[in-house]
């Protein structure tokens, strides 16, 4: 008595049951277990009908678990990697642009917590900052401390 594989819509299901994933990533992850061809392509529309795939939902996941550690470009390429729709994306990057200064300004506080004391310190903070995706005006302000006078 041996256990039935479980099907395409299963497998979606248990991948979604444990974070939102894309189309684009489900389709991928689950090409190799398509029998026939067409199939997952019907199993995804049918849970893409239900709700259960839902872009909205997955770019918000991604921005809810990653916006706090990493800047926008980084987001921005996460959500690219998702197969996501570029316009959704390019919406969502753009509302993280407005809080990329404080997003940076915490991730250095709690990396380093201090200013710099000379060029190499300062270039390796600039490094870690660039490395999270943070952009260029945003690591300058954080580092050099610009516009501490304003917070």
């Amino acid at each position: 008595m041996g256990f039935e594989k479980p099907s395409l819509k299963g497998r979606a299901l248990r991948l979604l049951a444990q974070r939102e994933h894309s189309r684009a990533e489900l389709q991928r992850k689950l090409a190799a277990h398509e029998e026939s061809p067409g199939e997952l392509a019907r199993a995804l529309d049918e849970l893409q009908a239900k709700g259960f795939i839902d872009e909205r939902r997955v770019i918000e996941s991604v921005i809810h678990r990653r916006a706090a550690r990493l800047g926008a470009s980084r987001v921005r390429q996460e959500l690219q990697a998702k197969g996501l729709p570029a316009e959704a994306v390019a919406q969502a990057v753009g509302e993280l642009r407005g809080s990329e200064v404080e997003r940076a300004r915490e991730v250095w506080r709690k990396k380093f917590g201090r200013p710099p004391t000379d060029a190499t310190e300062r270039a390796k903070q600039m490094r870690f900052l660039a490395a999270r995706g943070f952009g260029g005006e945003a690591i300058r302000r954080v580092v050099t401390g610009a516009d501490d006078d304003l917070a």
